[in-house]
């Protein structure tokens, strides 16, 4: 990934009875959404196609550590800061 880049993992959600976690990347200019496990990105901003296909190639080699990251956080902690 690029060092630029930015990424951050929400808390563990359920959709459809599904658990997700949804991964954002973004830099200066460029935004782009993906849900894990299913590793695609639904929505982009700024990035090309070939870059998309990293990003979500980069959710599938790391989806253990995206899972991990996802399960840690709980949004109610994070509103007490």
């Amino acid at each position: 990934m690029n060092d630029s880049l930015q990424m951050s993992v929400s808390p563990i959600c359920v959709k459809d009875g599904k658990k997700i976690a949804y991964v954002e990347f973004a830099d200066n200019s460029r935004r782009a959404e993906g849900v894990i496990p299913d590793c695609i990105i639904v929505s982009n901003k700024g990035f090309f196609d070939e870059e998309i296909s990293q990003l979500e190639q980069y959710m599938k080699n790391n989806l253990a550590d995206l899972k991990r990251m996802a399960a840690g956080l709980n949004a109610f902690s994070a509103l007490k800061q």
